[in-house]
């Protein structure tokens, strides 16, 4: 397939198994993270590297940026793929090259750079969180900084880990009631993200199920989650349009 040579190229770097809802209704993570992050005339690639498919570390320079995905993984893990992971961020960091962190990818990021991650000292985080931007730090980064938006956002969360520590040269910029460290970023390049902006509400639903059939949660947390979400929202729209503004370096 010809490229055109104006194109922004991205690369998915998924961490989690296609559930059997989100491949018959969306066609697999990756179609639900371009349609959320993607725009027109974008070229979106994808590497499983929970099954250790990575980008050549000689293709890595053809990428404007990356997105690691959320995962039912352990950021924390020393599974071979994770630390591979870490490996591989670490480069693409020292290239200055985007790369955006979600839930899990968040987690990993930090830990690669050298934070501190582990499980929640609060439990898990299920359904919608109000987080709350740190004051000025739209004036730091200009993805924030030109969105009409409060001083808080609600976004889908699905955790039981969490950030401890940031690494070192990273700002904290936002955070919830649950969670001290729901964002963090260094410089234009790196952004970390807790909770998931490409998520819908029937995506949470089936989750929700899900955790329940594994015996996760229990039937009456997921039937109060369940009645509590059908009377409120999410800012997914705003999110979309941070991490594209993010991407995108505007």
């Amino acid at each position: 397939m010809a490229i055109d040579c104006e194109s922004r190229r991205y690369a998915v770097l998924q961490a989690v198994h296609d559930s059997e809802y989100v491949e018959k209704v969306y066609g697999g993570y990756y179609n639900v993270y371009v349609e959320a992050f993607g725009e027109e005339g974008d070229v979106w690639d994808l590497f499983r590297v929970y099954e250790g498919d990575f980008p050549e570390l000689n293709d890595l320079h053809k990428y404007d940026g990356f997105v690691i995905t959320g995962s039912p993984s352990d950021a924390y893990g020393n599974d071979y793929w994770i630390l591979k992971l870490c490996f591989i961020l670490r480069i693409i960091v020292a290239m200055e090259k985007k790369l955006l962190g979600i839930c899990f990818g968040h987690q990993v990021l930090c830990r690669a750079l050298g934070g501190r991650v582990g499980k929640s000292k609060t439990g898990w985080d299920i359904g919608f969180r109000e987080v709350h931007f740190m004051k000025d730090v739209g004036g730091c980064y200009r993805y924030l900084d030109h969105h009409e938006m409060s001083s808080f956002l609600s976004i889908i969360e699905v955790h039981q880990d969490e950030v401890y520590e940031v690494p070192e040269g990273a700002d904290v910029i936002a955070s919830s009631d649950k969670t001290r460290v729901e964002m963090f970023a260094i410089a234009d390049n790196i952004l970390g993200i807790q909770g998931h902006p490409e998520y819908t509400i029937d995506i949470l639903f089936n989750l929700i199920d899900r955790l329940l059939q594994m015996d996760v949660i229990q039937k009456g947390l997921a039937e109060d989650l369940k009645c509590r979400l059908e009377s409120a929202e999410a800012d997914q729209e705003c999110w979309k349009m941070i991490c594209r503004s993010f991407l995108k370096g505007k």
